[in-house]
C-alpha cells in the first residue's frame, strides 16, 4: 500500500509532477513559499525518496529528482483509501457526497457521468 503524503511532500510532490524532473532549487522556486530554505527541501525529497515517491540521477555534481509513482496512481490509492475509510467501500457514496456539497445540479451530474463513460471506454489508465 502506499503511504499517504504530509502536507509539505504533497507541495514538493505536485512540483514535480509538474515539471517531470528537477534539481532542489528548481523546486524551490515552484512552492508557494519560494523562501524555503534548500535543506528543508532536500530532507523533503530525500524523505520522499526512502517512501518510494521520488528517485534520482546523478548529473554532475546534482542530483536529477523524478516522480517514482504517477500522480494518477498515487491518486487512485489515496481515493481508495477514503472510499474504504469513511464511505463504507461504496465508491457511489463518494460520489454522491460530492455531488451534495458541490451543489451539483442535474446538468452536471449528466456531464460528470458522461465523462466517466467516455474514460471507461478509453480504457482510463493514462499516467496523469
Amino acid at each position: 500500500m502506499t503511504p499517504r503524503l504530509t502536507k509539505a511532500e504533497e507541495e514538493v510532490m505536485l512540483v514535480l509532477w509538474e515539471l517531470k524532473e528537477a534539481v532542489v532549487r528548481d523546486v524551490i522556486k515552484k512552492l508557494e513559499d519560494p523562501d524555503t530554505p534548500y535543506t528543508t527541501v532536500s530532507t523533503v525529497i530525500r524523505i520522499l525518496e526512502k517512501k518510494g515517491f521520488v528517485t534520482h540521477r546523478a548529473v554532475g555534481t546534482t542530483y536529477l529528482y523524478y516522480p517514482a509513482i504517477s500522480k494518477k496512481e498515487y491518486l487512485r490509492t489515496y481515493l481508495r483509501g477514503i472510499v474504504k475509510n469513511y464511505f463504507d467501500g461504496s465508491s457511489s457514496g463518494l460520489v454522491s457526497f460530492f455531488a451534495k456539497e458541490s451543489d451539483m445540479d442535474l446538468s452536471d451530474l449528466k456531464g460528470l457521468v458522461d465523462e466517466v463513460e467516455a474514460e471507461l471506454k478509453e480504457g482510463g489508465e493514462d499516467d496523469a
